[in-house]
């Protein structure tokens, strides 16, 4: 156990962000999960839609630090590149 008032305070505020980054890590996980089950009903224009909000949601957890930017880049590159796909 901590015992000096910094010590303290950082084990605070790492539990805080541990459960906000908990939080935003499911909040994408179920973004991309919702946009896969789009992508398997075969209806493009709501895959589209479903897209953009995810894409959103990718880029606002990697701009949070959430998640690292190659790797929401990479996630949507593949959802993206699924939709295509799917269009042809």
């Amino acid at each position: 156990m901590a015992h000096h008032k910094s010590a303290i305070k950082r084990i605070r505020t790492s539990a805080e962000a541990n459960e906000r980054n908990r939080a935003n890590r499911t909040r994408v996980k179920n973004a991309v999960k919702s946009m896969r089950e789009s992508l398997a009903t075969g209806d493009a224009a709501a895959s589209t839609a479903t897209l953009s909000e995810t894409v959103s949601t990718l880029q606002r957890m990697a701009r949070k630090g959430a998640l690292h930017k190659r790797t929401a880049a990479r996630r949507i590159s593949r959802l993206a590149k699924a939709l295509n796909a799917l269009k042809k």
